[in-house]
């Protein structure tokens, strides 16, 4: 039987693998939320290639703008792959310690519930 340690070590080895080899096989073409607004917009169409344009015709033309720390999943488009597997695994460890930190706080209240 594998111990706690190890069980996370693998899960973390497991997802970082998954995360560099999807770098290579994402597609460009938008998916997901950003796929479907463009659908519901009638600007694509359900089995079409998205807009060159996409990213902006979903937000419109309002005043509404934001700017992400690692757009597209990548550090920026001059690093090419490596930003991208940069990115990934900076989104493992930031979920990893979202969720010990979620796990360690409901311990604690459990704990504290019990006295």
């Amino acid at each position: 039987m594998m111990d706690n340690k190890t069980f996370i070590a693998a899960g973390i080895i497991v997802a970082i693998l998954i995360g560099v080899i999807a770098v290579f096989m994402a597609s460009g073409d938008p998916d997901g939320l950003e796929s479907s607004a463009l659908v519901v917009s009638g600007q694509k169409e359900l089995t079409g290639l998205s807009p060159e344009d996409g990213d902006a015709e979903v937000v419109g033309t309002g005043d509404f703008a934001y700017e992400s720390p690692m757009p597209d999943y990548s550090l920026g488009e001059e690093m090419g792959s490596t930003g991208g597997i940069l990115a990934i695994i900076a989104g493992i460890i930031i979920t990893l310690v979202v969720v010990i930190g979620a796990t360690y706080a409901i311990r604690l209240k459990n704990e504290g519930s019990k006295s």
